[in-house]
């Protein structure tokens, strides 16, 4: 039986002025995340992180790195690295890393579980108004979807945070995606499953959707709550009724 999805206090009704209004569709777009929402990539990149911060002087476990990297690129820590490595990030180390990093997503990569049902269903109920919209670099994202043969439902519709002005946990990336649908963002739905990203979808206007399969660290269905999210589901094969309603 699927668990019930955890809802935000006070009631999503009052949350956003959309939820669950009487005769009237609650959004008329999907906006996804990708990596943790659409594949389980991030325990492959952050043991590639693990190991180059390793090599440059940071013996850092494995359950570290992915509770302070999470749903961030390297960059976005910058200064945590040079200060506990003494080095700073040059544009070679970046390079390395994205391309160690690329190839264990090649040989390693997975959809996350019941993720092709849900983008179909969202996909069609929704006449194709679907993106991707992603902190990643666009080569990562195009790579990733095109291995879990997903890139024919975002194909035209991503979007990158290191292509706008910011990148998450501001909501340029949202606000771009929700503009390029012809949708107003208030009128779109954000599937996230971190904090800084629900905090991008909901900075955005948003309603923000957050899956967290199983606690990691301090991400918890009450840190997503905390910082934004009108709800909390376990499983992608929860979200058709979600957001096809």
């Amino acid at each position: 039986m699927l668990a019930t999805p955890v809802l935000q206090e006070p009631a999503p009704a009052r949350a956003h002025p959309h939820f669950g209004s009487p005769g009237q569709s609650a959004f008329d777009a999907v906006l996804f995340d990708c990596d943790g929402v659409l594949v389980d990539s991030e325990p492959i990149t952050k043991e590639v992180l693990r190991e180059m911060l390793t090599e440059m002087g940071w013996a850092i476990s494995s359950d570290e790195c992915m509770g302070l990297f999470i749903g961030k690129a390297p960059t976005d820590e910058a200064a945590l690295i040079e200060q506990r490595t003494g080095h700073r990030l040059t544009e070679p180390w970046i390079a390395e890393f994205r391309r160690r990093r690329n190839e264990a997503l090649e040989r390693e990569l997975l959809a996350v579980p019941n993720i092709h049902q849900a983008v179909h269903a969202a996909y069609v109920h929704h006449g194709g108004r679907i993106a991707c919209a992603s902190g990643s670099d666009r080569r990562k994202l195009e790579l990733q979807l095109e291995k879990v043969s997903l890139m024919r439902y975002f194909d035209g519709r991503i979007f990158s945070g290191p292509e706008m002005k910011r990148s998450k946990p501001a909501p340029d990336v949202y606000l771009a995606a929700a503009q390029a649908l012809g949708v107003s963002p208030q009128r779109c739905v954000v599937i996230e499953d971190t904090v800084t990203g629900v905090t991008a979808g909901a900075a955005a206007g948003a309603l923000v959707f957050a899956y967290n399969r199983e606690p990691i660290g301090d991400l918890t269905p009450r840190a997503l709550l905390n910082a934004g999210a009108t709800l909390v589901f376990h499983d992608m094969a929860e979200l058709p009724s979600l957001v096809c309603g």
